[in-house]
């Protein structure tokens, strides 16, 4: 049947091009074409830039009866590579012959021998590449990297909107291999912290591509990433998990406020190792989500979509418990002067005034942009149509399920900070401080990472350099390691400002050392001395013993804050290989590239 302009959105020679081909094209045409233009709108709205290149060329149609296809995933907290499992169960169902690797243990020369590909990767920090994908794209992006005319490709990229290089590193991928002569099999999907969506989207138009060149038949438009958990609870349906103990950590007098945190897995069936964490869905502050609503001028009865499936809240339900409100990003200000008549604010989203942003973006929220380039002209549906889903917070597991079955413990740091002008909170944080009492529920899933693992080999050494509440994985690394009776010697630096109030888990760290379970213990208190200790002094200053350790085999594992404390480790393990291994700065970096590949050297950094 042929479009009418009256009943389309088209144009009268828009309608004309499409009647003209419509009626020509196969049924299998139409399947890809729907697969096609499903993962295209996904690109463009899970992305903030409308600059992303989602498909710099056609797709070209192969002949092909090879069914087989390679999955790599770069992921530095487990979430690439969760996605990469799920696509993978989705096309082995499909009768392909799927290969998934991580991409550290990808030997990149082995691209000549693939034809089909897809990528699923994560950027980190400041638009780099996780430290799983980092040999691949190094390899990729020199001078070794092949011509690639047979291959086909798709990317998924995660990331984050709140900084400033959302999906970076998958763009890059995408670019590099574009250039190098691959083919795209479907275009690339950037994906916010809320990817399930798109990510399902990305695989459908990738199957509808892989079953036209294949010569099967697809239903790829209706597939779904769903868990394969062995628990009926993950992130898409979180378990209510019962609060056993609340404490702070932290002694009378401290700068700081810091929650152990017990929770009760009894009933849910979710395991976990040591190194997994605990995604904690949290709820808004309430005066922030009264004061939005104020200042809004809207109605919080006035029900909303909260989801694609058309579930619907009353605003102030939605806000409370479905959408991020505290954090400010480039894309939400964008969308946010569509509905204002500010001038100042289409000047701060200029791409021109970059700098002006990122000043103005630091440490405010939603409420200071609705007080700075108010009112709206938005509808309360029209305004959480542009906020992000509130995310998940993550928090490193601080617990041995052998030592404390069917629990899960967590290290917690509560965050209160001022900033213009206004008393700021950590979403999650307050809620476990303020609001939580034991026999409260909080809905939580287990977020798997095989990037952060004990080794296999019981015997082998661990350094483990945890400041803050980086210590929460080396917790549960030792309390295993107690249980099972492992043999292998481990060392833990620790951190914090100071000794007599801020020591988390003191006692129990000298009893461990006491029977053996923790061989050595180094401590680093910054406000006890007039000069500012931190864990890589420490490092410094047990040099010798440190590389003699790495010499004998050790996995050296850091976790906590990315921009300070894990750049200046990184740093000082460089110096202590050049000082007392006697190598060049290249020689030193060299080494630790391979500590990475052989997963010797592993980060869990936020």
């Amino acid at each position: 049947m042929a479009l009418q302009v009256t009943n389309s959105p088209f144009s009268e020679e828009q309608v004309e091009l499409l009647n003209r081909l419509l009626p020509g094209i196969t049924k299998s045409q139409q399947s890809w074409l729907s697969g096609y233009l499903t993962a295209v709108s996904a690109g463009a709205s899970s992305s903030p830039s409308a600059d992303v290149a989602v498909l710099e060329r056609p797709v070209i149609e192969v002949p092909t009866s090879v069914k087989e296809i390679t999955i790599l995933y770069g992921s530095q907290t487990g979430n690439g590579q969760g996605v990469a499992e799920r696509a993978a169960a989705k096309l082995k169902e499909q009768s392909f012959e799927v290969t998934i690797q991580s991409m550290s243990d990808f030997k990149p020369n082995t691209l000549k021998k693939i034809e089909h590909l897809l990528l699923v990767v994560s950027t980190h920090g400041e638009g780099d590449p996780p430290d799983t994908a980092l040999p691949l794209y190094e390899f990729l992006h020199g001078r070794r990297a092949p011509k690639l005319d047979h291959l086909h490709y798709s990317v998924l990229a995660l990331g984050d909107s709140s900084y400033e290089f959302f999906c970076k590193t998958g763009a890059d991928f995408d670019q590099k291999l574009s250039e190098l002569g691959a083919t795209s099999l479907a275009p690339r999907v950037d994906c916010d912290l809320d990817y399930d969506e798109p990510a399902a989207q990305w695989l459908a138009a990738v199957e509808v591509s892989l079953q036209i060149q294949t010569g099967g038949q697809s239903a790829a438009a209706t597939v779904a990433v769903e868990s394969t958990s062995s628990s009926q609870y993950s992130r898409t349906n979180p378990f209510k998990a019962e609060v056993l103990e609340n404490i702070n950590l932290n002694g009378r007098g401290s700068n700081k406020e810091t929650r152990h945190l017990e929770l009760s897995l009894e009933g849910s069936g979710l395991t976990y190792q040591p190194g997994d964490s605990v995604g904690i869905f949290p709820e808004n502050n309430s005066e922030l989500v009264d004061a939005i609503i104020g200042e809004g001028r809207w109605n919080p009865e006035e029900t909303v979509e909260i989801n694609t499936q058309g579930e619907r809240r009353a605003l102030r339900i939605a806000l409370l418990n479905h959408f991020e409100i505290t954090v400010l990003t480039k894309p939400l200000l964008e969308k946010l002067s569509n509905y204002s008549k500010s001038e100042q604010l289409k000047q701060l989203v200029d791409p021109a005034n970059i700098e002006e942003l990122r000043a103005y973006i630091d440490g405010r929220d939603v409420l200071d942009a609705l007080t700075d380039f108010g009112p709206l002209s938005a509808s309360e549906q029209q305004f959480v149509g542009i906020l992000r889903k509130l995310p998940a917070r993550l928090y490193s597991i601080a617990s041995s399920l052998e030592a404390n079955p069917e629990e899960v413990h967590l290290t917690i740091g509560v965050v209160r900070y001022e900033a213009h002008g206004r008393d700021r909170q950590g979403v999650c944080s307050i809620q476990c401080a303020e609001n939580l009492k034991p026999g409260d529920t909080l809905p939580i899933y287990i977020h798997k990472n095989d990037n952060f693992r004990l080794p296999e080999n019981a015997e082998t050494p661990i350094i483990m350099i945890g400041p803050g509440t980086g210590i929460a994985p080396f917790r549960s690394f030792i309390e295993e390691r107690s249980e099972t009776g492992a043999e292998g010697k481990s060392w833990l630096f620790f951190g914090e400002q100071h000794y007599v109030t801020d020591f988390y888990y003191q006692t129990e760290w000298q009893n461990y050392v006491k029977d053996g379970a923790l061989t050595r213990l180094d401590v680093a208190f910054s406000r006890d001395t007039d000069e500012k200790v931190y864990v890589q002094h420490r490092m410094k200053q047990a040099s010798s013993e440190l590389y003699q350790w790495i010499v004998d085999g050790a996995t050296i594992y850091v976790c906590g804050d990315e921009q300070n404390m894990a750049k200046d480790v990184h740093a000082t393990l460089l110096e202590i290989l050049q000082q007392e291994g006697g190598k060049s700065l290249e020689e030193a970096e060299q080494f630790i590239t391979q500590l990475i590949q052989d997963k010797r050297y592993q980060r869990d950094v936020y």
